[in-house]
């Protein structure tokens, strides 16, 4: 096929003045060689266009694709993830990942978990607060823990993110707000193990790849798969396939909560455990990372026995079925 490759690069970002945190969720030369690469030697032709802004110019010039393949962020606004899909929609352009509405869903943590609890998956209840002020009404069980509505990338979540007391509630939620100019969700701290599930394919054909559990090692910021963990995952961090009856129902609940959210083509779903083993629905990443070696995806992939060439193809595939394209499968190793 003819894949237009989109993407918002980190350095293009940075060299506008942006920070380091602001681009945290962008993506590396190296995430996006080794994507193109891939494509490319799974039989694709592959065309970089680059951001959102660039697609919208070529798409109203007339310029089509047999598949535009994004792994755009965005850069503003609690839909910002929805904007490409949004846009292919607009001009009938195929595209893979999820659609527009599930897009703005999920990156919205409060509405995802609405939407995951009543179709009867288990989530911490939780409190959405758009001024500190607001502190003062939460009835929660302490410690919480306090993070940015509709950032990922572990974007404001640290170690003082836990909190003890309301005092302690109002100062971390200040600080957000001020920092992401948006609101935050406060959830009981859990104290359990850490899952993510990565999920592939459509419908009837959705499938586990595996259960990835993250465990912090002694140098790593405590208690939470902070920004700064995941960005030093190397040597902070210890990930290992979970194959127990905790994660089996963690897989479980995953792939419940991928259709509920009408996830498409891949995902990665995040859970963490209470105290009693018992494990929580935290959010859903529609847009997983595809660093080869660094993201969590590709990282699940791997240690399932599921090579990077051979974890792109099925998303690929994934996509072209779903518009009767009629990807190929010649990836080494793919069969």
């Amino acid at each position: 096929m003819n894949i237009g490759f989109v993407y918002d690069a980190r350095a293009d970002y940075l060299a506008l003045g942006f920070s380091e945190e602001a681009v945290a969720e962008f993506d590396s030369a190296e995430t996006l060689a080794a994507i193109d690469s891939t494509l490319t030697a799974n039989g694709h032709a592959v065309e970089r266009i680059g951001h959102g802004r660039a697609l919208a110019e070529r798409l109203a010039r007339g310029d089509r694709w047999d598949l535009v393949f994004t792994i755009a962020e965005g850069i503003k606004g609690r839909a910002r993830e929805a904007q490409v899909p949004a846009l292919c929609e607009l001009f009938d352009q195929p595209y893979a990942f999820s659609d527009a509405a599930t897009m703005a869903v999920t990156l919205d943590k409060a509405l995802a978990k609405r939407l995951v609890r009543d179709g009867g998956v288990p989530t911490a209840p939780f409190a959405v607060l758009a001024t500190a002020a607001e502190a003062e009404c939460v009835d929660l069980p302490y410690p919480l823990f306090v993070k940015p509505i509709a950032e990922g990338t572990g974007k404001g979540c640290e170690a003082a993110s836990k909190v003890a007391s309301p005092a302690e509630l109002a100062t971390a939620a200040a600080r957000l707000i001020a920092r992401f100019a948006q609101p935050v969700i406060a959830e009981p701290y859990l104290s359990g193990r850490e899952f993510t599930v990565g999920i592939v394919g459509n419908d009837a054909g959705a499938r586990v790849l595996g259960v990835l559990e993250v465990t912090l090692l002694d140098g790593a910021e405590p208690g939470v798969y902070s920004l700064l963990n995941k960005e030093e995952c190397e040597g902070r961090v210890a990930y290992g396939l979970a194959d127990d009856a905790e994660a089996h129902a963690a897989a479980a609940l995953a792939l419940q909560a991928y259709r509920l959210l009408d996830c498409r083509d891949a995902a990665r779903l995040d859970f963490r455990s209470d105290r009693a083993g018992e494990p929580l629905f935290l959010e859903a990443n529609p847009l997983p990372g595809l660093h080869p070696t660094h993201s969590d995806l590709p990282i699940l992939a791997d240690k399932a026995g599921i090579p990077y060439a051979r974890l792109m193809a099925e998303i690929v595939d994934a996509a072209a079925a779903r518009y009767g394209l009629g990807a190929s499968r010649r990836a080494v190793g793919v069969g």
